[in-house]
């Protein structure tokens, strides 16, 4: 008798809860509280913006790159373009 999709299939494997284990409320629970941990808790979040700011700094330096060649790019090709229709028609006129 084959399985469904929605009956549960025994296996040997891990579960969830297994593999990332039930200490996520220990963890939680004893972290101490007061205005100490207020203040590491600010402090690294500040570290995280720092980092982050910069990481989205070097990512906006790479796209504004990117994105300067592009469009010096299309300016070329247009204008290259824009050139060659010119002679074509002016050969016509001769």
């Amino acid at each position: 008798m084959a399985n469904k999709s929605y009956e549960r299939q025994e296996s040997n494997g891990l579960g969830w809860a297994s593999q990332w284990g039930n200490n996520f409320d220990e963890d939680v629970s004893s972290t101490p509280t007061g205005a100490g941990h207020k203040g590491s808790s600010k402090e690294k979040l500040a570290e995280v913006n720092k980092k982050v700011k910069a990481v989205a700094s070097t990512g906006m330096e790479k796209t504004k790159e990117v994105v300067t060649v592009g469009a010096h790019k299309v300016k070329t090709g247009t204008s290259s373009g824009l050139r060659w229709i010119k002679e074509k028609v002016q050969q016509k006129k001769k």
